[in-house]
């Protein structure tokens, strides 16, 4: 096939990459080697170093391998971006066990599919959590395990913790009898054994996906779909200093995009990882003034809350260099201010859970096409299909579904054979994302193939309105969905936040849309709400807006 995208990448950029086929752990064991003393996360002031963490990842395999944990058991890690995470995490792997992916902000019903479905025989989590995590434990559940927030706390943080609990009505209630301390666990003497995984068969992560559009299918990543990812996308960072780089982790590493661009890769690179438990703006700009960090991979929603804070400009932003915008689309204005705001770089890139997960992103210092998604990374084919059968590769500028192939795809689907041979034909991922490449290779999202609005016949793509309306001075965040018409099939409305202090008109806004959309792309409704309901990594969930459309309906 043509890849016209290849002489788009910038010079430092391979076409093709020798890839170590080594399990996901040796990457903490190589920066440990490289890089003992240079420290590794920083978690509200306190720093630990690469030598430290690997001695807790050790202690923390030997106790687990005393719990019964052994190649193949799945272990559910449900805690937010914290030094426990990431123990947790290259512990689990380095025992050949299998992390599944879990979201703390889970409720119940949610948690006990995940459990169920993967079989988890252990999971780790917080001692906040530990009630709803008792009340859904299936039989299989055989180790919980507990942590603090205050168990990597500085001295001083860590005696104040348990009272601001108490006062906020958090404390936690465990039942220390039934379940094994994290901090007595890190404390086991390290044991030295070896297992032997096979990078390219043995699966390493259970990413859950589809979750804010129906119920979660898990994508089976291999221990060397993470690898390479990893090392895609330094390649892609043309001026990444080993050891020296700061990369600011406020999107969740239980969310694939965080685990790749933010974990991996700094542990990959013996970079120093500012961990941000829970996004706040307010605190976002205090660590970056604070801790200079010099990479700062985020969603569309994080940098446009920097963008409209009142007090971003009063604080020193300068050292952010490079910045990856996924999970979403990237609207043009947000990329704009950013940049303007910060002197860095901010691209759009794409991925997917399947593909662990990034796939494309446009080049950081050379040829950036805003709106645009990018090109294909390292090794990785990319084209459009027909939405009707998926077999026939259309022309550029024809808008179809997107299929990537590459060595960073998924296995396959946990336990789904029917869903993996659908997803997964010819050694190509159909992503179930309509787009279009340009003559030079470059790919646009159009929008989700679920979330095309047919109106009287004519398609419409949500995204292409919601660009539009940010572009008003009025409005800051925007969701575009269809709801159901009898006379026309589908109509558009526009939900509005609008920016603090301003106000505007129904009418408004319908007329600025006219002198930029044909009339069937028009919102016939614009509904202005304060916020909007959101998955924890910041993307908007139009499954729940739908929802209130259609229950409104009845």
């Amino acid at each position: 096939m043509e890849r016209p995208w290849l002489s788009f990448y910038e010079k430092e950029v391979p076409q093709h990459i020798d890839y170590q086929s080594v399990d996901l752990y040796q990457f903490l064991k190589d920066s440990a080697s490289k890089f003992p003393e240079n420290t590794a996360m920083i978690f509200f002031g306190k720093k630990t170093s690469y030598k430290q963490l690997l001695k807790y990842v050790d202690s923390m395999a030997t106790a687990l391998k005393k719990l019964g944990i052994e190649k193949g058991s799945r272990v559910s890690i449900s805690l937010p971006n914290s030094p426990q995470f990431i123990i947790s995490f290259y512990s689990v792997l380095k025992l050949g066990a299998i992390v599944v992916q879990t979201n703390p902000l889970y409720v119940e019903r949610e948690l006990e599919h995940i459990l169920n479905d993967s079989e988890a025989e252990t999971i780790i989590t917080l001692d906040l959590l530990y009630q709803r995590v008792n009340r859904v434990r299936a039989s299989k559940v055989k180790n919980v395990i507990i942590t603090s927030m205050k168990d990597f706390l500085p001295s001083f943080l860590s005696l104040l913790y348990p009272i601001k609990t108490r006062l906020e009505g958090h404390a936690p209630k465990v039942e220390w009898e039934n379940v094994e301390r994290f901090t007595n666990l890190i404390k086991t003497k390290p044991a030295e054994w070896k297992t032997e995984i096979d990078p390219k068969e043995d699966i390493a992560l259970l990413q859950y996906t589809g979750g804010t559009t129906g119920t979660p299918k898990s994508a089976a990543l291999t221990h060397l779909n993470l690898v390479v990812n990893t090392v895609q996308t330094v390649s892609w960072l043309t001026d990444l200093k080993r050891g020296e780089e700061r990369i600011l982790a406020a999107i969740p590493f239980f969310h694939v995009y965080g685990m790749t661009t933010c974990m991996n890769l700094a542990i990959h690179t013996g970079a120093t990882l500012i961990l941000v438990p829970k996004f706040d703006v307010k605190q976002i700009l205090k660590l970056v003034q604070k801790y200079k960090p010099t990479i700062f991979p985020g969603v569309p929603t994080i940098y446009l809350a920097i963008n409209s804070h009142p007090k971003a400009r009063k604080y020193n932003l300068s050292s952010i260099r490079a910045c990856i915008s996924g999970a979403a689309s990237l609207p043009v204005k947000v990329k704009e201010d950013f940049e303007k705001l910060t002197g860095a770089k901010l691209v759009e890139g794409y991925g997917l859970s399947e593909a662990a997960p990034v796939t494309h992103c446009n080049p950081l210092y050379g040829h950036s096409k805003p709106g645009s998604i990018g090109i294909p990374f390292p090794d990785t084919d990319a084209g459009v299909v027909d939405l009707v059968k998926g077999e026939e590769e259309l022309k550029p500028g024809e808008i179809g579904e997107l299929v990537i192939k590459g060595p960073q795809v998924m296995k396959g689907y946990w336990n789904l054979p029917e869903e993996t041979n659908s997803a997964l034909r010819g050694g190509w991922l159909y992503t179930g994302d309509i787009a279009k490449m340009d003559e030079d290779g470059y790919f646009y999202i159009v929008d989700r193939k679920k979330e095309l609005i047919i109106v009287s016949g004519f398609n419409v793509y949500p995204r292409e309105v919601e660009e539009v309306l940010y572009r008003h001075p009025k409005v800051s965040e925007v969701a575009v969905i269809g709801i159901p018409s009898e006379k026309r099939g589908e109509t558009v409305k526009a939900f509005i936040v609008l920016k603090e202090g301003e106000m505007v008109s129904e009418d408004e806004i319908k007329e600025f849309c006219k002198k930029e959309l044909a009339k069937y792309k028009l919102p016939e409704s614009v509904e202005f709400r304060d916020s909007f309901p959101k998955s924890l990594v910041g993307k908007v969930l139009k499954r729940v807006l739908i929802e209130e459309e259609l229950k409104k309906a009845r």
